[in-house]
């Protein structure tokens, strides 16, 4: 049976930053891109004005919580100057961070997120799970939230023949590992959220097998955060290029939000906040 809104394990109480958020409803993280290159091609690059107006209407169509990138994480992305990505960024988080919502930034750079922090972000999201030299002092002392995802290799290669033994198994395991890290480091458990991370370092059949045992990930009482929105499992599943899978994208977030998902980081905020009201209206009828 599905996972309801108002079961046991769903209640969950995130430490964010400025913000403690009840997560005993599925929160959507709506995404700000900053680069040039998105896959989604929905970046807006260094333009504040875009950024917050972007953010805005976001907000207005129903999200809770932001998440801004500087630099593009899609298979095969080049790499962003450290400075770069610390110009483009900055600004726009003393911007967003005015509007009152939980602000997270998307990066595996230590001197990014000491800066992105100073800037007024509430929540780190690494893909790299702070794994970097330095990432653990950058946030440890903070009273950030984390997001640690699991990735194979680095976003360059990450697509490259992927594999694993037991990918379910291996990316618990990894998830396991860093979390406890992050304890040792002295990050409150309150503090942390998961993310499996599809798409980084997974063939179609990893993703379907972490989709669909999500609920694994949720077990041990941490929220877990799922990232779904127009990526490529979507294009391979129903053959539609990035600007043609809506009805995918909000698809996969209520499978993930059923499953135990407490965040959907989304491109497409509207439609996915309308399909879980549907959901919600279901579960508590």
């Amino acid at each position: 049976m599905p996972a309801r809104f108002t079961c046991e394990r769903a209640m969950h109480s995130f430490h964010c930053g400025r913000f403690r958020l009840d997560l005993s409803r599925p929160q959507v993280m709506a995404i700000i891109n900053l680069t040039a290159d998105s896959f989604s091609g929905d970046g807006v690059g260094s333009d504040v004005a875009a950024a917050l107006a972007g953010a805005e209407a976001a907000l207005e169509a129903g999200a809770q919580m932001l998440d801004i990138g500087a630099e593009s994480t899609r298979p095969g992305a080049e790499l962003v100057a450290e400075a770069v990505e610390i110009a483009r960024l900055v600004p726009v988080v003393e911007a967003l961070a005015r509007l009152g919502v939980p602000l997270s930034v998307d990066t595996l750079k230590p001197a990014v997120m000491r800066a992105a922090l100073a800037a007024g972000a509430d929540l780190i999201n690494d893909v790299n799970g702070f794994r970097a030299p330095g990432a653990l002092e950058a946030v440890a002392g903070t009273d950030c939230g984390l997001c640690v995802m699991h990735m194979q290799g680095e976003p360059r290669t990450m697509q490259a023949a992927p594999q694993y033994g037991d990918v379910v198994a291996e990316v618990d395991a990894f998830l396991t590992e860093r979390v406890q890290a992050l304890q040792a480091a002295g990050v409150a458990r309150e503090r942390i959220v998961l993310d499996p991370g599809f798409g980084f370092g997974k063939t179609l059949a990893h993703n379907l097998a972490l989709l669909r045992t999500l609920d694994t990930f949720a077990a041990g009482g941490l929220p877990v955060l799922a990232g779904l929105s127009r990526k490529s499992m979507l294009g391979a599943i129903t053959g539609r290029p990035v600007a043609q899978r809506l009805g995918a994208s909000v698809a996969a977030a209520l499978l993930a939000v059923q499953r135990g998902a407490r965040i959907v980081r989304v491109h497409d905020v509207a439609a996915t906040v309308d399909a879980l009201k549907v959901l919600r209206a279901v579960d508590e009828a």
